[in-house]
C-alpha cells in the first residue's frame, strides 16, 4: 500500500489566511492519522508577488496552531529544496520533456496580441476566447512558424513562454474524494502558460513535478483548485506519471457568516473578527491585522472550530482535542457545499477551551497584564470565578480589575435605585461587625452579612446589588461572597466605608 504524503504548499504572497489553515489542518489530520508524512512547500513562483516576511509568518502560524511539519522548510528532507523558486533548473527539463514529445510548444505572442485575438473572437460571436485549440493555429507560437523561425527567436533573445497543448476534443475525467467522478470537455481548457518569459514555471507545471517527485499520495486543497485539475490529470498523462498521480480532495469554500459569497478580509474587518491566525503588518502599508491569537483564541479551540467548517464526525460529540480529531478525521465526512464561518462559534469554542484551561495556566496570564500585584493563589483564585463568565482571556483581567483597583466610581443604575437608606443601614451595620470578625472566607463572609442584615430588621436581597457596588463598582459580576473572600476582610471593610462616604448624599 502507498505510503500516506500529503502536503501543504502556501504562496509567501502575505499572511496565511484562516481558510488556509483548515487546509493545512485536514492534511495534517490525515498524516497522523496514517502515520504518514507532512510536508511543507512554498510555492514562491510568482516572485513579482512575494512578500518579505510572509514565509516566516507561515511557519509561526503553523506552529502556534500546533499543526507539526516532518518534511520541508524549515525542516529539511530527501526532497530539498523546498522553495519552488530553488527548483528552476528541475522544471526546466520537464517543460523540455512535454516540447520534445509535442505536448507543449513556445508561444511568442505579446499582450497586445493575444488582446486583439480575444476582441477579435468576441467580435465574431465566440462564447470561447481563450488561447487554446480554437485560437492557436491563428498565433505566433511554435506550431504555426517553423522550427528555425522559432529557434532563431530563442536564439535572438525574444520573449516567449511555455505552453500546454491540450488535446482536441477529449472527455478528461478527474476523481475526486470529496466530489466524485468530474468530468470536462478539453474544449473547457485552455492552453495554459507552464514557463513564464522569466523562466519561472507556472503553478501548474511546478505543482505537479514537485507532487511527483515528492512521491505526494494526496493533494487536499482548496475548492478554486478544481477547475485545474483537468490540467493536472494531462501532465501526469504527458509525463508519464499516470500511476502515481495523487487522489485528488478539494475542500469546500468558507463562506461568509451569512453564507453569502466567499469569506474575504474585507468582509471579515467589516464584522470585527480577524481573518489571519496571527496579527499581520503589511511591509508595503504598515497596515495591522490583528490575528486570532492576539484577539484571545486559544489555539486548540480554533483547530476545533476550523476542523467542524466542511467536516463533521458523524456523532453529537463537538469537543475535539488534537488526537480525538485524528482518530475521527475522514476525507469522506467533508461536504461538498460551502461552509459557513460562525463567529459565534468560533467565540463559543474559545468558551468552552477557557473554561477547560487550568486556573493555574490563566493565572500566569493574570499576573503578567495586572503587573504582578497579587500573589499566585489570589490570581488563581480570581480566575476559578471569572472564566465561567469570560470568551478569551484577557477578559479575566479586563472585567475584574475591581480585583487590583477599588472603585471609584459605581454604576449609576445600581445607585440611583438600590442605594437608599435600608441599604446603608445595613453596609453599615455589616461593615461594624466585619471589624469584629475574623472573616476569612466566603462562607462566614455570608453568614456575617445575614446577621447584620437581621440585626437591623432587612432583608439581605434588599442590599445585595448596593453590596456589590460598593465592592466592584459593578452592576454585575461573579460571586460577591468569594469576591470579598479574595480580596480580604480589611479591603472589604474599606471598600464598604469608601462607598458609604461617597455615595451617602444620594441617599434622601
Amino acid at each position: 500500500m502507498r505510503d500516506v504524503r500529503v502536503r501543504f504548499a502556501p504562496s509567501p504572497t502575505g499572511a496565511l489566511h484562516i481558510g488556509g489553515v483548515r487546509t493545512a489542518l485536514y492534511n495534517y489530520l490525515l498524516a497522523r492519522q496514517t502515520n504518514g508524512t507532512m510536508i511543507l512547500r512554498i510555492e514562491d513562483t510568482d516572485q513579482g508577488r512575494y512578500v518579505p516576511g510572509a514565509e516566516e509568518y507561515i511557519l509561526q502560524s503553523l506552529a502556534w496552531a500546533g499543526i507539526k511539519i516532518d518534511e520541508g522548510v524549515g525542516v529539511g528532507g530527501p526532497h530539498a529544496p523546498y522553495r519552488q523558486s530553488e527548483r528552476k533548473e528541475i522544471y526546466k527539463q520537464y517543460a523540455q520533456k512535454l516540447i520534445d514529445d509535442g505536448n507543449a510548444y513556445y508561444a511568442f505572442d505579446t499582450e497586445d496580441e493575444i488582446e486583439a485575438m480575444r476582441e477579435k473572437l468576441k467580435s465574431a460571436g465566440s462564447d470561447n476566447q481563450q488561447y487554446g485549440m480554437h485560437s492557436r493555429l491563428k498565433m505566433r507560437n511554435s506550431l504555426t512558424l517553423s522550427a528555425e523561425e522559432s529557434h532563431k527567436l530563442i536564439a535572438s533573445g525574444a520573449q516567449y513562454v511555455i505552453r500546454l497543448q491540450v488535446p482536441v476534443n477529449e472527455q478528461i475525467q478527474v476523481t475526486d474524494l470529496i466530489r466524485g467522478l468530474v468530468t470536462v470537455d478539453s474544449s473547457q481548457i485552455d492552453d495554459k502558460v507552464l514557463m513564464k518569459s522569466d523562466g519561472m514555471p507556472t503553478y501548474h507545471l511546478a505543482n505537479v513535478v514537485d507532487d511527483y517527485l515528492m512521491k505526494i499520495s494526496h493533494v487536499i486543497r482548496g475548492e478554486e483548485w478544481l477547475p485545474s485539475a483537468p490540467l493536472h490529470v494531462l501532465l501526469y498523462r504527458f509525463l508519464g506519471w499516470e500511476k502515481e498521480m495523487p487522489q485528488f480532495a478539494h475542500l469546500p469554500l468558507l463562506l461568509k457568516p451569512d453564507g453569502n459569497g466567499k469569506l474575504s478580509k474585507r468582509a471579515a474587518d467589516q464584522m470585527g473578527f480577524p481573518i489571519f491566525p496571527l496579527t499581520w503588518k503589511d511591509p508595503a502599508t504598515n497596515e495591522v491585522a490583528k490575528g486570532f491569537k492576539e484577539s484571545g483564541y486559544l489555539p486548540e479551540a480554533l483547530i476545533n472550530f476550523l476542523a467542524f467548517l466542511g467536516w463533521n464526525p458523524g456523532t453529537e460529540q463537538e469537543i475535539f482535542s488534537m488526537n480525538e480529531l485524528i482518530n475521527a478525521f475522514s476525507i469522506e465526512r467533508i461536504n461538498k457545499a460551502g461552509a459557513k464561518f460562525d463567529i459565534q462559534k468560533a467565540q463559543w469554542f474559545n468558551q468552552q477551551y477557557v473554561k477547560a484551561e487550568s486556573n493555574e495556566e490563566l493565572a500566569e496570564q493574570l499576573l503578567k497584564e495586572s503587573g504582578q500585584v497579587t500573589s499566585k493563589e489570589n490570581a488563581a483564585k480570581i480566575v476559578s470565578i471569572m472564566k465561567e463568565r469570560v470568551t478569551f482571556p484577557q477578559e479575566i483581567w479586563e472585567q475584574g480589575k475591581f480585583f487590583f483597583e477599588a472603585p471609584v466610581h459605581f454604576d449609576e443604575g445600581v445607585v440611583s435605585k438600590k442605594w437608599n437608606d435600608e441599604a446603608v443601614k445595613v453596609l453599615s451595620a455589616y461593615k461594624e461587625a466585619l471589624s469584629k470578625t475574623t472573616f476569612i472566607d466566603a462562607a462566614s463572609a455570608k453568614v456575617v452579612l445575614e446577621s447584620a442584615a437581621a440585626s437591623v430588621s432587612i432583608g439581605v436581597g434588599k442590599i445585595m446589588q448596593a453590596l456589590r457596588v460598593s465592592i466592584t463598582g459593578n452592576a454585575s459580576g461573579p460571586d460577591l461572597m468569594m469576591t470579598m473572600e479574595i480580596l480580604g476582610k480589611d479591603e472589604v471593610i474599606r471598600r464598604i466605608g469608601y462607598a458609604l462616604d461617597t455615595l451617602k448624599v444620594k441617599v434622601a
